[in-house]
């Protein structure tokens, strides 16, 4: 099995599941989020339940850390190997006439996700961490909400977070596909596949812009 997974076809398919994985994640994590739209304190309530549960702190919150790093260090693996089989660098490969724009550039709009991870982290995650971990303080009673809307009234923050879920969808228009053909589905479902992921890539990270201008000019 080990071996399976060196091998540039396992590479591709434990990359596919890291993708599933992480998807899921951004349409749960969205639906959360949007809580705070529509009501404040059930916001409140499911906010306090998902930072003290215990099997969400801890075994769903460092599986998904795993999952984010896998599926980077994975990317930097499987495009080095591209660039090795091509025998050329992939920005100079006359992949226009056969690819996309966004399937040649993965990696680059993979990477500013991952920047804009570490900007988003110490927004919310760090300061939860060092609230519970290092201060010691009970989060009975916390406001969440306000930390959600006091964090978008800066409106440079707010257009990072906008800018970044645009890479984040076209990341999303090639990868959701992808991670399903890597996974063997047939020719015969690749346009409905297609068509899915569409909407997928372009209705969750607008659902993160909304949730984002909304806290911004409704403060």
């Amino acid at each position: 099995m080990s071996g399976f997974f060196k091998s540039s076809i396992g590479r591709k398919i434990a990359m596919a599941l890291s993708a599933f994985f992480l998807m899921f994640f951004l349409l749960q994590h969205l639906l959360i989020n949007f809580l705070s739209v529509i009501s404040p304190d059930m916001f409140n309530e499911v906010s306090y339940f998902m930072g003290n549960n215990p099997l969400v702190q801890y075994g769903l919150q460092p599986l998904l850390l795993f999952g984010i790093i896998y599926h980077l260090v994975m990317g930097f693996i499987l495009e080095i190997q591209n660039k090795k089989a091509q025998g050329v660098k992939y920005a100079k490969n006359n992949g226009a006439a056969n690819s996309s724009w966004v399937s040649r550039n993965m990696i680059y709009t993979g990477a500013i996700i991952l920047l804009f991870m570490v900007f988003h982290f110490n927004d919310f995650w760090v300061p939860e961490i060092v609230e519970k971990y290092v201060e010691g303080k009970s989060q009975v009673g916390k406001d969440f909400y306000a930390h959600v809307v006091h964090m978008f009234e800066n409106p440079i923050r707010v257009g990072v977070y906008c800018l970044a879920f645009v890479f984040l969808a076209l990341h999303l228009l090639h990868g959701f596909t992808s991670a399903f053909q890597s996974m063997g589905s047939t020719a015969g479902r690749k346009k409905a596949l297609q068509t899915f992921g569409k909407v997928y890539a372009i209705a969750v990270p607008l659902g993160y812009v909304v949730i984002a201008l909304y806290h911004h000019f409704n403060h």
